[in-house]
């Protein structure tokens, strides 16, 4: 339920309630005390009966529904007419025509969320009121200053009650629409949090293989001519490199990580062409950083050139690099899954491994070096 639904339906409750008071309380002692016509006992029943109906939607809080709204006005302004006709003479806008201001209230029970409908209700039962007035008989002086006196009395009043319930639908609408935003607010805050505890739980673990790295080489213990140093550092470069782009907003973003690793590669001096096939298919940050993890291992280890090439079905996504690396003996990545960023990037041909989410596979033919990730997508 909207803002605007809650305040009309408690708004229609205490009307219903103002409706019931002033019907047994001021509109029936001069029904009984005033000698009427046979109409004003029927236009009493109809005009109590309207509440009575309306009663199974107001008290559930729930919108009146259109039809009972417009039976409901009809009725209403029918009784109106019913009752004014049915008074004694000299009887208009005195004490004895109690009709007139409690249809005020049955039409602002039936149609305070509907404004112009309501102030051409109000119109109406004002015309017919006073149409009926004149042709009773020719009013004096003293009777249209006093009719005048209760028109302006009890309309003022009415609409004085359809502008406070404007008002406090107003306010209400304000006060949600400021809840909403302080909500949204909220929500950004703690995405933007997220994303922040994300962004250095990420360069933290990108981090911790390039400052033992950085300490060996200030303290002298790597020595930076040493081929296993070089690829150490080249590992390392690719994989900060990777980290950083895995960050950006783009609409592919395993391609472009991936095109992160190649500069890097390129950067080096290495030839190395990339191949992509297949339309873009999402995949979790995780999995990309398996995905990735051969990538980076199998570029640093490379010699002269490498070729990477990336194939995307419905089924499964497949990275696959061929690189002139030369054997070496040792753990590797190829033996994991990618996702650890402290692997050692020596590969070691001919060892597969499988993670939870990413198999890789590696082979050596010759000097060529062989490494894939396959990640399958159901």
């Amino acid at each position: 339920m909207t803002a605007g639904e809650q305040v009309f339906a408690s708004i229609r409750l205490v009307l219903l309630g103002a409706v019931a008071v002033l019907q047994l309380g001021l509109s029936l002692p001069p029904l009984l005390a005033y000698e009427h016509g046979p109409g004003a006992s029927v236009a009493f029943v109809v005009l109590a009966l309207v509440p009575l109906v309306c009663a199974g939607w107001i008290t559930r809080r729930r919108p009146l529904p259109r039809v009972v709204v417009a039976g409901g006005v009809v009725a209403v302004l029918g009784a109106s007419v019913l009752a004014t006709a049915a008074l004694p003479a000299d009887g208009h806008f005195g004490a004895a025509h109690w009709s007139f201001g409690l249809v005020g209230w049955h039409l602002l029970m039936l149609l305070a969320d509907r404004v112009p409908a309501l102030l051409a209700a109000f119109g109406a039962h004002l015309a017919a009121g006073i149409a009926q007035f004149v042709l009773a008989g020719p009013p004096d002086r003293v009777s249209i200053g006093a009719a005048g006196v209760v028109v302006l009395g009890v309309t003022s009043f009415q609409l004085g009650v359809l502008l406070l319930a404007r008002v406090l639908l107003r306010t209400a609408r304000q006060a949600a629409e400021l809840a909403a935003e302080q909500e949204r607010a909220a929500t950004r805050a703690a995405l933007a949090e997220q994303w922040a505890q994300d962004l250095r739980a990420g360069f933290a673990g990108g981090l911790g293989t390039t400052l033992p790295l950085l300490a060996d080489l200030a303290d002298g213990v790597l020595d930076p001519r040493a081929e296993d140093t070089r690829r150490r550092c080249a590992f390392a470069a690719t994989q900060l490199r990777r980290l950083f782009a895995e960050h950006d907003e783009v609409p592919d973003p395993l391609v472009h990580e991936v095109a992160a690793c190649v500069d890097v590669a390129e950067r080096r001096g290495l030839s190395v062409s990339l191949a992509v096939s297949g339309s873009v298919v999402p995949v979790p940050t995780e999995v990309r950083r398996e995905l990735t993890g051969p990538v980076a291992s199998a570029l640093s280890a490379a010699r002269r050139r490498a070729r990477v090439s990336l194939l995307r079905t419905d089924g499964e996504v497949r990275l696959a690099v061929i690189a002139d690396a030369a054997p070496e003996a040792g753990p590797g990545p190829a033996t994991g899954t990618g996702t650890d960023p402290e692997v050692d990037p020596k590969v070691d041909p001919g060892v597969d491994g499988v993670s939870g989410r990413v198999d890789v596979r590696s082979d050596t033919y010759g000097g060529q070096t062989r490494m894939e990730a396959r990640w399958r997508t159901s």
